[in-house]
């Protein structure tokens, strides 16, 4: 059995490949043909960038570096064939932000992917994923980013 806490999410078909999904009262729809909302694979993206986004913020805030403006763009890159799973992720993080030194930010982006994120840190480690932080509107080096491995220790914060 699974430790922590679980939510208890449904999914209802609607028609076609539309369905209503989340939890009592909370429900999203999903549109598998990606015509209406957003498909499955497209739920995850904003799953990662969500998570990965709230933990970069929080990192910043606690630094007292808070962040006035957040912005995260995701390309992704699946295999051709079936299973069509994420293979590759690019990332871009736009933040702006008094104070905030590009080393910090960097190291917020590392914390989010490698010990912090629940949905990254639920998805395979051989995901081969880039970040490119630009802070202020200045775009720093793209850097590799290694997904949490449930087989290695994860690293202390800093």
């Amino acid at each position: 059995m699974a430790e922590g806490p679980i939510t208890k999410w449904s999914a209802r078909w609607r028609e076609g490949h539309v369905f209503e999904a989340g939890p009592e009262g909370r429900a999203h729809v999903i549109d598998a043909d990606s015509r209406i909302a957003p498909g499955p694979v497209e739920t995850l993206l904003a799953a990662i960038m969500t998570c990965s986004g709230v933990d970069v913020v929080d990192i910043l805030a606690k630094r007292r570096t808070p962040v006035e403006r957040f912005e995260i763009e995701i390309a992704a890159h699946r295999r051709a064939e079936h299973p069509r799973r994420i293979m590759a992720m690019d990332l871009d993080f736009h933040i702006d932000g008094a104070g905030i030194e590009a080393e910090h930010a960097e190291r917020a982006i590392e914390l989010a992917f490698e010990k912090y994120c629940t949905v990254a840190g639920s998805l395979g480690s051989d995901i081969v994923t880039h970040s490119r932080l630009i802070l202020n509107g200045q775009a720093m080096e793209r850097r590799s980013r290694k997904m949490f491995d449930a087989g290695t220790t994860p690293k202390s914060s800093a």
